[in-house]
């Protein structure tokens, strides 16, 4: 097996656009998923440093951003899987480039829609942007046909300006991030929107986020592999999985139980942080693991207090609980709440509160996700379709 390395530009997708092609099947690790992990620090200081053109796609994106909260036009971002989630995180992302650049920055301006319901419902002005890494996903490329006969303009980021999702956008509005994913467990899948999002919203609050600090904490948060290891080796052995946040934390939380999903083939659900405590605990039970994300800088002191009656909660009914916690909050909660361990994310107050949020659980979330499926003698890489009845279960579903 040729040597890995992670500083190394990932290859583009095929030209002429295609599917990329299953993973190459590795019996153990380092599986693809490893190396995309390794690979992303890097990556992110060429995919912001790609996207600073003040005359190019990114900058142009923004101008329309504003341009449609400026006239109280609605700005919709949407996909589906891993880049639903990264959609949840562009928004989260956007808002605080609005509110930094004095411009209209709530619910009413900017919101995420899954793809599928938004094709069903598009809107009839504004401006949808998609979110699709490969940019093959046929639920997004109808969101966004649907939304541009409506009367709405189309926007697209994306691993490929030459795919067929690309082609159903506004074409100076395709924000193209290049790198594509080796897996299909995603990672660079999820992280590239978000860069492209800072990028968005550097331009929408006129600075410039420092690629260095966001390349060291993704660094960061894969360093602790004795942490990681450590709370996969309890949660691999549960029958199924919580993961819970608030705030910016949200879209991490839901990616993280559609890693564990795809990766390790254990349930797992999302729950946000208040929901958790409104009925969900009678079916939860020592066989549960759960796993609180809180790295979110606003609003702290009110999450981390909420956190602490959540966990306490769960260890009454005996749930296995970890914890991928900002290390200010970390300090903050007695470790008898998370008897299945931490991680700490690096606090960076020079990054916006969100961002630091998005980008400090990147990293972590999948290294967990990919330590418990070595826990379970899953390969991440395949997301199970090396299977002939899931294979036929993805033919059947188109």
């Amino acid at each position: 097996m040729t040597t890995f390395d992670p500083r190394a530009p990932l290859d583009p997708a095929p030209d002429p656009w295609t599917e990329l092609p299953q993973p190459s099947v590795r019996s153990g690790p380092p599986f693809h998923m490893t190396d995309m992990i390794a690979a992303e620090p890097f990556l992110a200081e060429r995919v912001l440093d790609r996207l600073s053109d003040p005359q190019g796609p990114a900058s142009r994106l923004a101008g329309a951003i504003g341009q449609a909260a400026s006239s109280g036009a609605p700005v919709v971002v949407t996909g589906c899987g891993t880049s639903e989630h990264a959609a949840q995180a562009v928004v989260d992302i956007l808002r605080e480039g609005l509110r930094a650049g004095g411009l209209p920055s709530g619910a009413a301006t900017i919101t995420a829609a899954q793809a599928f319901e938004l094709a069903l419902d598009p809107p009839t002005g504004g401006l949808v942007i998609g979110i699709s890494h490969e940019g093959g996903s046929a639920a997004t490329i109808r969101a966004l046909e649907t939304s541009a006969a409506a009367g709405a303009r189309t926007a697209l980021i994306t691993g490929s300006a030459g795919s067929p999702a690309a082609a159903a956008a506004s074409s100076e509005l395709v924000v193209e991030t290049v790198e594509m994913d080796q897996g299909w467990c995603h990672t660079v899948g999820y992280l590239a929107p978000i860069l492209a999002a800072a990028a968005i919203a550097d331009e929408l609050a006129d600075r410039s986020v420092d690629a260095g600090l966001v390349r060291d904490l993704l660094a960061s948060g894969a360093a602790d592999e004795a942490g990681a290891e450590a709370i996969a080796a309890i949660l691999g052995g549960c029958r199924t999985i919580i993961t819970i946040g608030s705030g910016a934390d949200r879209p991490a939380a839901r990616e993280l139980a559609l890693k564990i999903e795809e990766a390790a083939w254990i349930p797992t659900t999302m729950r946000d942080l208040e929901t958790f405590l409104h009925g969900h605990l009678p079916a939860m039970d020592e066989t549960t693991g759960l796993v609180l994300l809180l790295t979110d800088r606003d609003a702290r002191a009110a999450r981390v207090a909420r956190a602490r009656q959540a966990l306490a909660a769960a260890g009454v009914v005996g749930i296995h609980a970890a914890a991928i916690v900002g290390r200010d909050v970390h300090g903050q909660l007695d470790a008898a709440l998370t008897p299945a361990g931490r991680i700490r994310v690096d606090e960076v107050k020079a990054l916006p509160a969100p961002l630091a949020a998005l980008i400090g659980t990147v990293t972590p979330l999948q290294l967990l996700t990919e330590r418990i499926a070595r826990v379970r003698g899953t390969n991440p890489d395949l997301i199970r379709r090396d299977d002939p009845i899931y294979l036929a279960a993805a033919e059947a579903a188109g």
